[in-house]
């Protein structure tokens, strides 16, 4: 129980420190660094799925098992993001439809709702059979929610929002995969079975994070080359990560 609360409230805090150096700076950060930032997270998620979750999750059931849970967490993504407007952090100018403060708002929102599942992939992973699973995967979903944190921040305060209140507002988007994966800790504690389904679908609602999102908004401005290179470097981060840990 001390693990699961420990590395949970580490890796949604990730999203606060990520957010601090807005607290200093001067300058808009530039479409290039903002794709970098956005491929590396990506890359990051990208292994964690692929190289923990769902390896995991087959080493504890089968393919059904597997194909089930994928598919639902990518299911329950599709739905959010059906009714969750989808709008540009960095052109933020293009939603005329909604004021500044809805426009914050629905961003907020949205980020919230993407930190759901990656809250629960490290509570079911401190669930698993596999006792160093938990604070891998809660490392690396730290690792990607600093630049989230970031860029949460640094859309705020473009809206005029005062830097600490958008450190504030952009950590706590980040605080409430502490709830969701003490549920996830939980629910797979208790429930025979659960837990393989959980960390397929984990894996899946972040592929989907990763392919609907991160990448398409790491290469809209002319950065391909750049954020392809991030990507690769956030994949192996992760696994020489694994590989040493």
């Amino acid at each position: 129980m001390n693990d699961v609360l420990i590395g949970s409230f580490i890796s949604a805090m990730s999203t606060g420190i990520g957010a601090m150096p807005i607290l200093f700076m001067r300058k808009n950060v530039t479409h290039r660094l903002r794709d970098i930032l956005l491929a590396y997270a990506a890359g990051i998620m990208t292994s964690a799925s692929m190289y923990n979750l769902i390896p995991e999750a087959l080493g504890q059931s089968n393919l059904f098992v597997l194909t089930a849970g994928l598919l639902l967490g990518a299911l329950v993504l599709l739905v959010l993001e059906m009714n969750i407007p989808h709008i540009d952090l960095e052109n933020s100018d293009q939603s005329p439809l909604f004021p500044i403060e809805a426009r914050a708002f629905l961003i907020v929102t949205a980020i919230t709702l993407h930190n759901l599942p990656e809250g629960l992939s490290v509570g079911v992973s401190y669930a698993s059979e596999d006792q160093s699973l938990g604070n891998l995967i809660a490392f690396s979903i730290g690792l990607q929610n600093a630049p989230e944190g970031f860029l949460v921040a640094l859309f705020l305060v473009n809206q005029n929002i005062g830097r600490l209140k958008a450190l504030g507002i952009a950590t706590l988007t980040g605080a409430v995969e502490i709830v969701t994966s003490l549920l996830g800790f939980y629910l797979s504690s208790f429930v025979s079975g659960l837990v393989p389904y959980g960390l397929a679908f984990a894996a899946g609602a972040m592929m989907f994070i990763v392919y609907k999102e991160l990448i398409p908004e790491s290469h809209g401005d002319g950065n391909q080359r750049t954020a392809t290179l991030s990507f690769l470097l956030g994949l192996l981060t992760m696994i020489g990560l694994t590989e040493s840990f």
